[in-house]
């Protein structure tokens, strides 16, 4: 029987975790502590593997339910969608890491040593006022 809004919010956290199953694989892992997870158990290459969905009630059910298409979808194209989901994030690590500011703040701290204290602190403020809020988000290649 597929879950509702109501029987996850009325999930009482009991001595030891249980599962509400929503089917697909999917289920709804209820702690001690009162935490909720959506968590997917699937099966790919023959080994059996678990994909954290998000946390209840941040990640409501409709969106738990579209996370696990979507992670239905990249299975079936023989992709493991953990190995994907973790691809993202350190590409977008990657990408939060190339910003003008992250180039320039790495080039003040590599100049800095030259410096005389004084022209130090006026370079990085002239940066951090006048510069960093116009351009600072911009990626670099």
């Amino acid at each position: 029987m597929k879950l509702t809004d109501i029987k996850c919010k009325s999930a009482a956290p009991k001595e030891k975790p249980y599962k509400l199953a929503d089917g697909g694989g999917m289920f709804l892992d209820v702690r001690p502590n009162g935490s909720k997870y959506w968590r997917l158990k699937y099966r790919l290459h023959g080994k059996e593997k678990l994909l954290s969905l998000g946390v209840y009630p941040e990640v409501s059910l409709a969106k738990a339910r579209e996370k696990r298409k979507n992670a239905r979808d990249l299975i079936a194209g023989g992709i493991d969608p953990s190995l994907d989901k973790q691809k993202k994030k350190t590409l977008d690590k990657d990408k939060s890491q190339n910003t003008f500011e992250a180039v320039a703040r790495e080039w003040y701290e590599n100049r800095k040593s030259r410096w005389s204290e004084r022209y130090a602190v006026g370079v990085i403020t002239r940066l951090e006022n006048d510069i960093f809020p116009e351009v600072g988000d911009y990626r670099c290649v």
